[in-house]
C-alpha cells in the first residue's frame, strides 16, 4: 500500500489559538466566547456543533463539537447524564457527516491533555470529512478485538490485544447502537480509569476515536499518550502488552467499573 499523507496547511495553522504553546501570547478561549461563535450546525443547550474557523487539512470539512460550557471540564468530571447526552449528540452529528456523498470517509475524535495533539483546553470534540481520502484504510477488524472485560448484549469491552499504536487500549464497542447509556458510561469509565489507575496516575493525556465497525456497530477506542514508540514513529509497528498484563489491566477495569467507578 502506497503511502499517502493528508496535507496540513502551516498558513492556516499559525493563526490557531493555543491553550499549551508558552511561545504564544494567551488569548480570551473562543469556545467560551458562545456569543460570538458563527456557523453552527447544531445546538443543545451547551453542547454545540459548529464549522472549525482553522480548516487545515487539504480536501477537508473539519468541524467542531463543543462538549460543554465548563472551560476546564472533560468527560471524567461530567455528570453521568451529561456524558450520555454529549456521546449521543456526537454521534448523531457523525452519522449526519456520514451520510453526505461528498465525504469518502468521515471521522470522529478527541484529544485531552498536553501530550493528546490537541491545541485548546476547552472540552471539545471533532469530526471529519474526508474528501478524497479513506481515513480508515490501516484500520483491521481485530484492533477492535481483545481480552474481554465485559459483555452484555449490545455492549462489549476489551483491552486490545492488536492495538493501533499500544502498549494499553481500552475497546468500548456498541453493536446494534440499542444501550447507547451503557456504552456513554463505560467510556466514561474508561478515561478515569486511564487518568487515575492505569499506569499509576502517571497519563495526563488520551484520545479518543472512534469508529465504525464492518457489522455496524461503533468503537470507541481509548489510547493513553506518552511519547510515541519509535517502533510506531519509524516503522508504523504497533507493540502490546504480555498476555499476564493485559488480563490484568482487564481485571482492574472491571472492578473499577463495578465499583462505580470513584475517583
Amino acid at each position: 500500500m502506497l503511502n499517502d499523507p493528508i496535507i496540513f496547511q502551516m498558513n492556516i495553522a499559525k493563526d490557531k489559538p493555543q491553550s499549551y504553546r508558552k511561545d504564544k501570547p494567551k488569548k480570551g478561549c473562543p469556545f467560551c466566547d458562545v456569543e460570538n461563535l458563527t456557523d453552527i450546525y447544531k445546538r443543545d443547550g451547551d453542547i454545540i456543533w459548529l464549522h472549525n474557523k482553522f480548516p487545515t487539512l487539504v480536501d477537508t470539512v473539519q468541524t467542531v463539537l463543543i462538549e460543554s460550557n465548563d472551560h476546564h471540564g472533560d468527560i471524567a468530571s461530567y455528570s453521568k447524564e451529561h456524558n450520555r447526552e454529549v456521546m449521543k449528540f456526537a454521534l448523531d452529528c457523525f452519522e449526519e457527516m456520514r451520510q453526505d456523498s461528498r465525504y469518502q470517509s468521515v471521522v470522529w475524535y478527541k484529544n485531552f491533555g498536553p501530550n493528546s495533539g490537541g491545541s485548546l483546553i476547552h472540552p471539545h470534540m471533532q469530526i471529519v470529512g474526508f474528501e478524497k481520502e479513506n481515513a480508515y484504510k490501516y484500520t483491521h477488524k481485530n484492533n477492535f478485538e481483545g481480552i474481554k472485560v465485559f459483555e452484555d448484549g449490545d455492549v462489549e469491552v476489551n483491552i486490545a490485544t492488536h492495538p493501533m499504536q499500544g502498549y494499553t487500549e481500552l475497546n468500548i464497542n456498541t453493536l446494534k447502537r440499542q444501550n447507547l447509556n451503557l456504552w456513554a458510561d463505560w467510556i466514561q469509565s474508561g478515561v478515569k480509569y486511564m487518568l487515575n489507575i492505569m499506569y499509576d496516575g502517571r497519563c495526563d493525556s488520551y484520545n479518543l476515536f472512534f469508529y465504525p465497525r464492518e457489522d455496524g456497530g461503533i468503537c470507541a477506542k481509548l489510547i493513553t499518550r506518552f511519547n510515541a514508540p519509535p517502533y510506531f514513529v519509524g516503522y508504523k509497528l504497533s507493540q502490546v502488552n504480555d498476555d499476564e498484563t493485559l488480563k490484568m489491566e482487564a481485571s482492574r477495569f472491571r472492578k473499577f467499573y463495578d465499583n462505580g467507578s470513584k475517583i
